[in-house]
């Protein structure tokens, strides 16, 4: 069951917070790397697997699965989600992301950060995995635990859906290392949180907790971290209880510029007004209505 926290005092919200250390071997915030490649979210290239697949018939549950590295997102994880992307194009299913160890996704390679070039920066490399996600046509859910900096934060926000736990820590660092947030902070934490609240938050590079996002609205409720997965689950199972098609056609009405709207919704609604699944759920809403 959800928790209800009283949001940080301005004490609490001033306090400076303990981040991480940048991890050494990987890269998490921006998106500079080499080109993302076609290797399975299964560690096809040979190497271990960054993410942890539990494949079910309604749903999908990623886990990054690199605690010893607080799971930093690095280039091998990156061509993970792309492959795991790919099946979830295909065959469309909830999408849940949570992170192994206690924390979502946290840390940075400052070495290899600081030998990049602006060829490396325009490649988009996580903006792009975490627009794919973003627009993968069921909901996806971001579990969270623990630290969600950087890229990571940015992962979260391309969520459809996010839940925590008393432990999340939500920051953009990247100002300090010299860089931005280039995943996606930028336009999506004002979609989130305002447009004021996002300019404080990058432009201070400030971490905030578990009690301000859920007061923010970056976190739809808080639950203790041993019940974060079933409350992740109980969300995928009210989405798995109405037309899948429905769900999709909502996405993607959510989705659409604002300039599309009404006519989008018309014609979405149109395709649905006309399939057999519309006519069969209104009539067994009546039967029961019946009885």
């Amino acid at each position: 069951m959800a928790e209800t926290h009283t949001p940080a005092t301005s004490a609490q919200v001033d306090a400076p917070a303990q981040v991480p250390e940048p991890v050494e071997g990987t890269r998490a915030g921006g998106d500079l790397g080499p080109g993302a490649s076609t290797s399975s979210a299964t560690g096809a290239t040979g190497s271990t697997p960054r993410i942890r697949i539990d494949d079910r018939a309604d749903r999908v549950v990623a886990t990054l699965d690199r605690p010893e590295r607080r799971n930093a997102i690095d280039q091998a994880m990156i061509d993970e989600f792309h492959a795991l992307c790919e099946e979830l194009e295909e065959r469309p299913r909830t999408l849940i992301i949570t992170g192994a160890g206690g924390i979502f996704a946290a840390g940075a390679d400052i070495a290899q950060l600081r030998e990049r070039t602006g060829d490396d920066a325009r490649r988009g490399i996580n903006a792009t995995a975490f627009d794919r996600i973003r627009r993968l046509p069921m909901p996806v859910i971001a579990a969270v635990d623990g630290f969600a900096l950087g890229g990571g934060a940015e992962l979260a926000y391309a969520a459809d859906i996010r839940i925590g736990t008393p432990r999340v820590r939500f920051g953009n660092p990247e100002p300090g290392l010299g860089i931005i947030a280039a995943a996606g902070a930028s336009w999506r934490l004002p979609e989130i949180v305002g447009h004021a609240r996002a300019s404080e938050l990058l432009l201070t590079a400030r971490v905030i907790d578990a009690d301000e996002a859920l007061a923010w609205g970056l976190l739809s409720s808080v639950h203790e971290p041993d019940a974060l997965l079933d409350a992740a689950h109980a969300i995928a199972d009210r989405i798995a209880a109405n037309s899948a098609r429905a769900t999709i056609l909502t996405k993607r009405a959510l989705l659409a510029p604002r300039a599309e709207h009404p006519a989008i919704d018309g014609e979405l609604q149109a395709e649905l007004f006309d399939s057999a699944d519309k006519r069969a759920r209104m009539t067994a809403f009546l039967e029961r209505k019946k009885k």
